[in-house]
């Protein structure tokens, strides 16, 4: 079995750096290069000073600070850490199609099949080819085909292993998995491939918190385990309607059934609905399989999650507008967090988008403050989704009008009708509300759509306060 020396990663995201910043830690006799196209980011991933890092992670400064330079490289030369590489890691982005067979549902490989044509272009010897992007069951036969057919006689086998890092939490969850998942072929090469990889992990997990699988199993486990934790937020979240209508307590409703040891605690959090950049786009693209294998039922079971997670966005919007005596034209609504979660500067499928489109929509001024995404990065998303729905130019500038940043809290919510908690970021829990309250119209809503703020205490200062699911 040959021993891996040199590994190169295709993608420097959300996955590949982190990922790799990890092993190359933990695998010091391993040279470890991420590359990407994208010449600005790798500039920021070699940057002095790591405050720069184009991703936002707690712990992920100090394990690229460790390991970059010595084992760990950054670079825009894709073909020549193709070319030394004995494996190589494929994350780079698997948006959901916006055109086209599948357009909203299925995943969109394009980057995924460049990459392997590429592999197959450079490659003059033997190569272990690591599927990290989320892909759907299946796709490391495709990949193998394209490989295969470099005709330069190099033998490449194909591995499945998903990554299940939690925004937020990235660089604790590689250091310290439950488990990593290794799917390949289950013949002599493709087990020797399989065993290759555990050895990389080996070197800081047990034999116990590494699983492998055939390769179909492990493509598939990944969309699998994002549909189960999206179904529990979906499931709570339409509960929390529920529990509005009869004054029920959403959060002791949870904590009632989270006690029960076949439900368990965990996605039990009942909020204004959840984003990122798998939740979404997996369910869809499990909907999407589940169709193409004339399975319409499960498809449909699956695509209420999804349906149901938009619902409790704009449900949340709806409940600023009525509040506020049925319209917020003209009105001043604060955005406390843009970021889909806290921990992360990640905003793709935020519910922030979401609820800002709608209030926008019905005239509102959306003034932002979030202490990790900036001005650019929030009308960025907001220019992408009204493209998306083919609003004009004219209209695009006319609405981002609307939307001002901020990068002080205190200059966000000053003088607004109502502020809404869109991300649970640690610091919005310790602000100075009764300064917050003083400085605002009145009467004072607070929409809490991430139930982090202390109702009692809220109304004692005089505010009117409206978590989810109370």
């Amino acid at each position: 079995m040959k021993k891996v020396k040199n590994i190169c990663c295709l993608g420097a995201g959300y996955v590949g750096g982190p990922t790799m910043s990890a092993i190359a830690l933990k695998c010091p006799e391993i040279k470890v290069t991420v590359v990407d196209l994208n010449a600005e980011r790798i500039a920021d991933w070699n940057s002095d000073d790591l405050n720069k890092l184009p991703i936002y992670e707690p712990g992920l400064a100090e394990v690229v600070d460790q390991a970059r330079g010595k084992n760990l490289f950054f670079s825009t030369d894709v073909d020549s850490a193709i070319s030394a590489a004995d494996m190589i890691f494929i994350a780079v982005n698997t948006p959901t199609k916006t055109y086209g067979e599948g357009k909203g549902m299925a995943a969109d490989l394009k980057f995924v099949e460049l990459c392997a044509r590429q592999i197959a272009e450079i490659s003059t010897n033997d190569k272990i080819i690591v599927e990290k992007s989320t892909l759907p069951v299946r796709t490391a036969q495709t990949l193998q085909t394209i490989l295969d057919s470099n005709g330069n006689g190099v033998n490449f086998e194909v591995l499945s292993n998903p990554e299940f890092l939690a925004e937020g939490t990235a660089i604790e969850d590689l250091l310290f998995s439950d488990r990593v998942l290794i799917g390949g072929q289950q013949t002599p090469s493709g087990k020797e491939a399989i065993q290759s990889l555990v050895d990389v992990y080996a070197h800081w997990l047990s034999p116990k918190q590494i699983l492998t699988t055939n390769v179909w199993s492990s493509e598939l486990s990944k969309l699998t385990a994002n549909a189960f934790l999206a179904q529990r937020i979906s499931s709570i979240n339409a509960l929390s309607a529920l529990c509005e209508a009869t004054e029920a307590n959403v959060d002791e409703v949870a904590l009632a059934i989270g006690t029960d040891s076949r439900i368990g605690p965990k996605f039990l959090k009942a909020s204004v609905g959840f984003g990122g950049s798998c939740f979404q786009k997996d369910i869809l693209n499990l909907v999407y399989l589940c169709r193409h294998f004339n399975l319409p039922e499960v498809a449909n079971y699956w695509e209420q999650v999804v349906i149901m997670n938009d619902h409790q966005k704009y449900r949340f919007a709806k409940r600023i507008i009525t509040s506020l005596f049925n319209t917020v034209n003209g009105k001043k609504i604060s955005f406390l967090g843009w970021a889909f979660k806290k921990d992360t500067n990640d905003t793709r499928e935020s519910a922030a988008i979401y609820v800002a489109e709608s209030l926008i929509e019905d005239g509102a001024e959306i003034h932002v403050y979030d202490p990790k995404v900036s001005e650019v990065k929030i009308k960025a998303d907001m220019r992408y989704l009204w493209e998306l729905n083919g609003l004009s130019e004219e209209k695009i500038k006319q609405k981002l009008a609307q939307i001002f940043t901020y990068n002080k809290p205190m200059e966000a919510v000053y003088k607004s009708h109502a502020v809404a908690v869109l991300t649970e970021w640690d610091e919005f829990v310790d602000y100075d509300w009764t300064t917050i309250y003083k400085n605002m119209y009145k009467p004072a809503f607070v929409f809490d759509g991430r139930n982090i703020l202390d109702t009692e205490k809220m109304s004692a200062i005089g505010f009117q306060i409206k978590g989810v699911g109370k």
